[in-house]
This record gives structure tokens, C-alpha cells and sequence, in this order.
């Protein structure tokens, strides 16, 4: 998988962010588009274009997704009150960028996902 997206220049630091965390496996960062008082993204450090193409291998970058995601959450002040992690997948699921990445949506009341 050799094609660049903007999360990847993110990971490098060849283009700015506000990276709140990092290492081998995952980076995250404030989303420039916030939804949310606290609005994440946690990308793996490797590109996996969109969670169809996640495999046996990428299971360490996925559990490490989660873990910071929620590391995050309670370093924000948002975990007691609770928060939202999110993935989109392809067009129809709203995807916008081919390189898999975690929401995480916080410091506010997010209501239900979808009407009943």
C-alpha cells in the first residue's frame, strides 16, 4: 500500500496538526473540522485504506486505536460523562479520508446515532 494521504504526511509531521499522541502504531490528532468540544481522530501509523481492507495482521493497530482513543477521553475530562468512537467506511458510510481513522467525539451531549 503505497499511495500518501493527508494522514500520512500527518504521521511524518511533514504538514502540521495538533498530534496529541503517537508512537509505533498510532498517531492522533485534533480534527481540523471539529463535531464536537473534543473532536479526535486515531489513525494507524500504516495505511489501511478503509475497515473492509483491515486483516488478522492489523489487529495490534486496531486494539491500539482503541486504547488511546479511551486514554484520551479520560485525559480530556470526557470519560465519566461518556463519549462516542466512530469509524466510517466507503462512500455510503461516510467516509471522506481512505485511510482508516477512529472518532472520538466528546465534551457534549452527542444524543442517539440514528432515529428509531
Amino acid at each position: 500500500m503505497s499511495e500518501e494521504t493527508i494522514f500520512s504526511k500527518i504521521i511524518r509531521r511533514e504538514i502540521p496538526a495538533d498530534i496529541l499522541y503517537q508512537d509505533d502504531l498510532v498517531t492522533a490528532f485534533r480534527d481540523i473540522n471539529p463535531k464536537a468540544p473534543l473532536h479526535v481522530l486515531v489513525v494507524p501509523n500504516i495505511l489501511i485504506p478503509t475497515a473492509d481492507d483491515m486483516a488478522q495482521e492489523h489487529e495490534p493497530y486496531l486494539g491500539r486505536m482503541m486504547t488511546v482513543a479511551a486514554k484520551i477521553a479520560r485525559e480530556a475530562g470526557v470519560a465519566e460523562d461518556g463519549y462516542r468512537l466512530l469509524m466510517n467506511c466507503r462512500d455510503h458510510g461516510g467516509q471522506e479520508v481512505y485511510h482508516i481513522h477512529l472518532h472520538l467525539l466528546g465534551g457534549k451531549p452527542l444524543g442517539p446515532m440514528l432515529a428509531r
